[in-house]
């Protein structure tokens, strides 16, 4: 069960553990075996932020402020002219990262609404996350292998468990990953602590993790402070980072990052952790740098060539973007958004015939949920070679595979409107203001529209809509200012 184990065969290992507990039920040595096997088969990493439910995100009371000053906090970052205009954004209105991972795009900017929250990234295809979801979903998979509950919690003596450190070291991880109770968790570490004589850096993080589970961010706070006292652990350190972004001070998170990238050099968790704040805060030549940083360290992290690659592509450097995402292709990353991004860097780099054979290559391998960015990047391809009939009919099969695919309505309005269609162009771009109320293309198009066909006062209301999206648009600037003056000129 031990070489098990060691191998990874964990279901192998649990299996062979509990026969020899069917024959001798306390032995310790497979007891402990055992709560270790299944607690690394359902180990998540705790370093990284967990995607937001929508009761944290509705509910969220531990701001700090509730007008902070852009850049001091995560629901108002940083604000670039060039954002909006060249970068996708997610439904929250953040500038998308080149890397997907968790809580990248869920937090909420200033002003969001009920019913924002309660859509995904891509408006009807996917939905939030409730409340604890992922860990509630990993320890119900995890019993149900089981045909009997392995430790019945309820009549655990925490007592006398913390008297014994190495099985109160396992049990606690069993508490926290597989059985997902921090309450009788924090129970066993608040005894273990006090066994300890209140100086034992683990039993003070494993405090942290139980608060910070419990929703209690500044006891949490208290708690990883006096671990970082007793010993400075690297684990520590992002345990304590996390909860200062739970807290909305970002700045602080950085500062603390900072002060351990200084007793751990060289380490590129740290940086890439800078980076993702930085990333957070939509400072993108501050997390440039960090990512570079990482690389010198770490020459095959993915996550830092990807986001480099994007920051080239969004900053008019494609050439040198799709060599980054050539280096993770030899890595052996292989997935239908490498290929699609890979075809864009192509046809910006003005390698037409590489451009289409890798959308060909993303549309083989594309599934429900990103075939239509591959078609809508086609339709785009389309445009900028001057065949308008192809750009058609890829807006149309993207809206045709994802009917909620907001900007290839807004393009094929557009396309409309080359064909002196208004009311299709006007009816597209409707739709697509109704799917994605983040963007501003369709509600400055359909205010343009409006302001030419006549209607004033719809084109003024729409105006107004996409300037709090998008404040700094020059030409939704010019557009308002004219339609204040021939508003004010009827009166």
């Amino acid at each position: 069960a031990l070489s098990r184990l060691k191998r990874r065969r964990f279901k192998q290992c649990i299996d062979g553990c509990t026969e020899i507990l069917n024959k001798s039920p306390y032995d310790q040595l497979v007891w402990t075996l055992k709560a270790r096997a299944l607690t690394t088969e359902v180990y998540v990493d705790e370093t990284e932020l967990e995607e937001e439910g929508v009761a944290e995100i509705l509910l969220d009371d531990n701001a700090i402020a509730s007008m902070p000053r852009p850049g001091t906090s995560l629901s108002n970052p940083k604000s670039s002219s060039s954002d909006h205009a060249l970068r996708p954004v997610s439904s929250s209105g953040r500038p998308m990262t080149g890397f997907s991972r968790p809580g990248s795009s869920s937090r909420p900017m200033s002003g969001m609404s009920v019913d924002q929250a309660f859509k995904g990234n891509r408006p009807g295809t996917s939905r939030p996350m409730t409340t604890l979801g992922r860990e509630v979903r990993l320890g119900t998979a995890s019993m149900a292998s089981q045909s009997g509950v392995f430790i019945d919690i309820e009549k655990l003596n925490m007592r006398k468990y913390a008297a014994r450190p190495a099985l109160a070291m396992v049990l606690v991880d069993y508490l926290l990953h597989v059985e997902v109770n921090p309450r009788k968790a924090l129970e066993l570490c608040s005894e273990a602590t006090q066994k300890e004589g209140f100086k034992s850096w683990f039993w003070k993080r494993k405090l942290g993790q139980c608060y910070y589970k419990l929703g209690l961010y500044r006891d949490a706070e208290k708690q990883l402070r006096s671990s970082l006292k007793d010993s400075e652990m690297l684990l520590t350190y992002f345990d304590l980072c996390k909860v200062y972004l739970k807290l909305d001070i970002p700045n602080t998170a950085l500062d603390l990052l900072k002060k351990a990238g200084e007793s751990f050099r060289e380490e590129s968790r740290v940086i890439i952790g800078i980076a993702r704040i930085y990333d957070m805060l939509n400072d993108l030549e501050n997390s440039s740098k960090a990512y570079k940083m990482v690389l010198e360290y770490d020459s095959s992290n993915i996550e830092a060539m990807a986001c480099l690659a994007a920051n080239h592509f969004y900053e008019d450097g494609p050439e040198v973007a799709l060599r980054y995402y050539r280096r993770l292709l030899q890595m052996g990353v292989n997935n239908t958004e490498l290929w699609n991004n890979l075809g864009l860097s192509c046809f910006h780099s003005s390698q037409f015939d590489m451009a289409l054979s890798c959308f060909e290559r993303a549309l083989t391998m594309a599934t429900d949920d990103n075939e239509g960015d591959v078609w809508y990047n086609i339709g785009l391809v389309g445009v900028g070679i001057g065949d308008l009939a192809l750009a058609y009919q890829a807006f149309k099969i993207a809206v045709s595979v994802d009917g909620n695919h907001a900007e290839s309505y807004c393009n094929l309005g557009v396309l409309d409107l080359r064909k002196n269609d208004f009311d299709s162009a006007a009816a597209m771009f409707a739709t697509a203001k109704s799917l994605a109320p983040f963007l501003f293309e369709p509600l400055y198009n359909l205010a343009l529209l409006m302001f030419k066909r006549g209607n004033l006062e719809g084109a003024y209301d729409n105006i107004k809509e996409a300037l709090v999206v998008f404040p700094e648009h020059r030409e939704s600037l010019d557009l308002e200012k004219e339609l204040t003056g021939k508003l004010v000129g009827l009166r």
